[in-house]
């Protein structure tokens, strides 16, 4: 008995037709160049009004879609422990991740340069005005907005529970504490990460060890 012919199908073009299982996946949403990084951070940090990460969530997730809400969580995670501004750190990551060391210094360079020059003009603007009742109103109202914000991205990451090791339960009780301890019990940041983020690492790693 003959063999089997898997050759692919000649088109009328002549030129062969790839079998179904040889097409390559859809490729995910990324930037194009370091140059896209950094306008894109710029743009992000001018929309950070008291608040950048609430708006890097929305911008890197839901509309350019270069990281997933589970992956955006993990990397929030670790640029929350680690020392310095969270979101530098987190734009340290996001740019290394796509250009290396380029992409880093691209990412950060797009969150603090212009927006550095506007706070510095600001800064004398407030010097000279800060005494007027409309400013301070206007600072107090620009605050519960940025609450409002990162209430709101709190609540859009909080769906990534559900696939993580622990499951939902666990990472919501590990939350509440975390709330808790911070809000209500004000107790130092740093020791409370240390004990309670310690904890889950210590959980996941017996969660996911061979």
């Amino acid at each position: 008995m003959a063999a089997a012919d898997f050759s692919p199908t000649p088109t009328p073009d002549g030129l062969p037709t790839p079998h179904s299982g040889s097409t390559p996946p859809p490729q995910r949403p990324r930037p194009r160049n370091c140059a896209d990084l950094f306008w894109s951070f710029t743009w992000l940090a001018l929309q950070g009004f008291g608040g950048v990460m609430a708006v890097v969530q929305r911008e890197l997730v839901e509309k350019k879609r270069w990281m997933t809400n589970e992956e955006f969580l993990e990397e929030w995670a670790v640029a929350q422990v680690m020392p310095g501004p969270n979101v530098v750190n987190l734009s340290v990551m996001i740019g290394d991740r796509y250009f290396g060391l380029r992409g880093a210094a691209a990412s950060v360079a797009g969150m603090l340069t212009l927006p550095l020059v506007l706070v510095l003009a600001a800064a004398l603007v407030y010097a000279h005005w800060a005494t007027h009742p409309a400013v301070a109103g206007a600072l107090r109202g620009m605050g519960a907005v940025a609450a409002g914000l990162i209430a709101g991205m709190g609540l859009k990451l909080a769906a990534a529970l559900r696939q993580h090791p622990l499951g939902p339960l666990v990472g919501a009780v590990f939350a509440a504490l975390m709330f808790g301890a911070i809000a209500w019990l004000r107790l130092p940041l740093h020791w409370v990460l240390l004990l309670l983020g310690g904890a889950v690492c210590a959980l996941t790693w017996r969660k996911l060890a061979p």
